[in-house]
């Protein structure tokens, strides 16, 4: 049995479609009855559970070979990562007591820089997770491809992206979420000992230059891209609703200025640019 968190989102779902499909039983951890039933439909085990419940979370990572460990995205933080710090207490208690075989958990790109950042809840997150006895492997993922998604309504409307990632020419680090689904699923039926690192990204480096173009190409109609000046960011931020945007920002200067990178040699998923696009654009061809 395998227990995947964020099982309704586009990684875990990810996950748990590979394990099925390689004939392996699966434990759906849902929060409510509502999102259970799609999993239930398909031969899942579900247990119910909220990210801060320990006790639940025991329950769900109970008699299992691995778990997916998803921290649910928060893009809007209080100051210090609260909401963060009780989520990651609840899990590693609830790991500890149900002890797995091992753990697989998603991070991202950058979980080792030291900078105050939107992505230091993964860095908490490996910390905490990093002294279970049980074998535990941090999948670091670069910038999700999927974001893209934002910039296709104004590319159709205007025939312009804006980017906070700059300069404009600059490849980042991008990766599908089927790609990093289909490793983490991977990994949970690997054997190793200790703590694993593995870092992925997709099969080249992307510019908002290139997502530009490849939206173009799409679109049938020229699409540009042009910066946001960094004095507009955290003002754009509160206009859009946020309460304390500066780890957004921080986030896109560790981007722009090269500190959030990995570490070591990253592995390569199959998914371009241009695939993920016409899965959101429905435009394939």
């Amino acid at each position: 049995m395998y227990a995947v968190t964020g099982i309704t989102g586009q990684v875990g779902g990810v996950v748990a479609l590979a394990l099925l499909a390689a004939g392996l039983d699966v434990r759906a951890v849902v929060r409510s009855e509502q999102k259970a039933q799609t999993w239930a439909g398909q031969g899942c085990d579900v247990a119910l559970a909220e990210m801060h419940d320990a006790q639940a979370l025991t329950r769900a990572f109970s008699d299992t070979e691995g778990v997916f460990v998803l921290l649910p995205p928060n893009f809007d933080p209080s100051e210090g990562f609260p909401e963060s710090r009780a989520m990651i207490a609840a899990i590693r208690q609830a790991l500890l007591a149900a002890r797995p075989r091992r753990v697989v958990c998603l991070s991202t790109i950058g979980a080792q820089a030291e900078q105050p950042n939107l992505l230091r809840q993964l860095s908490m997150l490996e910390a905490e997770l990093g002294s279970l006895p049980m074998p535990v492997a941090f999948l670091r993922a670069g910038w999700f491809m999927e974001n893209t998604l934002w910039d296709i309504e104004p590319a159709q409307v205007t025939g312009m992206i804006d980017s906070y990632l700059q300069p404009l020419d600059k490849p980042v680090p991008m990766v599908a979420t089927a790609d990093v689904g289909r490793t983490a699923a991977a990994l949970l039926q690997e054997d190793w000992q200790g703590i694993r690192v593995v870092e992925l990204e997709g099969p080249v480096r992307v510019s908002p230059l290139d997502i530009a173009a490849a939206l173009s190409a799409l679109l049938g109609k020229p699409v540009r891209a042009r910066e946001v000046p960094r004095q507009r960011w955290e003002d754009l931020f509160r206009a859009q609703g946020m309460r304390n945007p500066a780890p957004r920002a921080q986030m896109l200067d560790g981007f722009n200025a090269g500190w959030i990178r990995f570490e070591g040699q990253a592995r390569k998923g199959s998914l371009p640019l241009r695939a993920v696009l016409e899965g959101l654009t429905g435009r394939g061809g």
